[in-house]
């Protein structure tokens, strides 16, 4: 067995990564280790030194890899040394002392409360199954703030209509509890009526199906999303993350506090959740303009 091979099976069957991400690891360490071959005729990446990280990407960033690109490729590296270090492969990581490349700053602009207004109570839905999943599935990014890889493997059983909560298995295998809003219980009860008289379920298990009976995919989803709100939005990203981004933002805009919305999102630090106050500064600013004796130039 490959060394890349038992990095791959420790993100499956470990870490729980999404088919998507394993992909994306693999397919940077096979680039690196071509990388490696092509230039230094070598493909053991248990001997590899900080500086043929360095040269990979020097030659990344000449190639017109953008430095996000870049820096993502170097975290997959950054997690397959830690894992040789876990198994004892290697004594120490050759990324150790690597600083990741400065990006710029791109602020993820929110959903209005208006475009979520129209998206949800103005537009037509498809009749039966379809229409009555599709506004369910928007409702629940919107409030709950779920990931979309959450939402899709969202289990029947971890919906508990009774004690009003969902139960999701977020990064990392850490399960939260997400409480269930009322106008969400009324959207999930419509939707598994409908579920019940599909023609087959093969994916029993998974609360969310296409028609067929099987789980979404993550493309599907996206799709979805995008569809929908194009209808509303102008934006020029229309995405899961940003409903994501807007529930939370949507929140601290309305007082919530950013330790609830941290705990909320299933982050593990409040440096994740803190992106999202960017975004309420606008709204903020507002009103302190309002609110303060000194904000109005009085003086006559």
């Amino acid at each position: 067995m490959t060394t890349i091979t038992s990095f791959q099976e420790y993100l499956q069957y470990e870490k729980n990564y999404s088919s998507h991400t394993l992909t994306a690891y693999t397919n940077d360490l096979l680039s690196f280790q071509e990388f490696l071959v092509s230039h230094y005729d070598t493909d053991e990446l248990e001997a590899v030194n900080y500086s043929l990280i360095r040269s990979w990407i020097v030659y990344l960033v000449d190639q017109g890899i953008s430095n996000n690109s870049v820096n993502r490729k170097i975290s997959s590296l950054r997690t397959f040394y830690k894992f040789l270090l876990k198994i004892k492969m290697v004594e120490t990581s050759p990324l150790l002392k690597h600083k990741s490349l400065k990006v710029p700053k791109k602020q993820q602009i929110p959903f209005s409360e208006k475009e979520l207004d129209q998206v949800l109570n103005h537009i037509q839905y498809p009749e039966g199954f379809d229409g009555i999943r599709d506004k369910l599935i928007i409702e629940m990014f919107y409030t709950t703030g779920i990931r979309r890889i959450e939402l899709i493997n969202l289990k029947l059983h971890n919906v508990d209509l009774s004690g009003g909560t969902l139960k999701v298995l977020g990064k990392r295998n850490k399960e939260r509890l997400i409480p269930i809003l009322p106008i969400l219980s009324e959207e999930i009860k419509l939707y598994l009526l409908q579920r019940t008289k599909l023609e087959q379920i093969i994916d029993s298990e998974y609360f969310f199906l296409m028609l067929k009976g099987v789980k979404l995919k993550e493309s599907f989803v996206y799709k979805l999303i995008n569809d929908y709100f194009s209808n509303v939005s102008e934006k020029v990203k229309r995405s899961p993350h940003i409903l994501r981004h807007t529930f939370a933002t949507h929140l601290l805009n309305n007082g919530a506090d950013l330790n609830s919305v941290k705990e909320l999102l299933g982050h593990s630090s409040l440096a994740s959740t803190q992106v999202y106050t960017h975004s309420s500064l606008a709204e903020l600013q507002k009103a302190y303009g309002n609110a303060h004796p000194r904000s109005q130039d009085n003086s006559k």
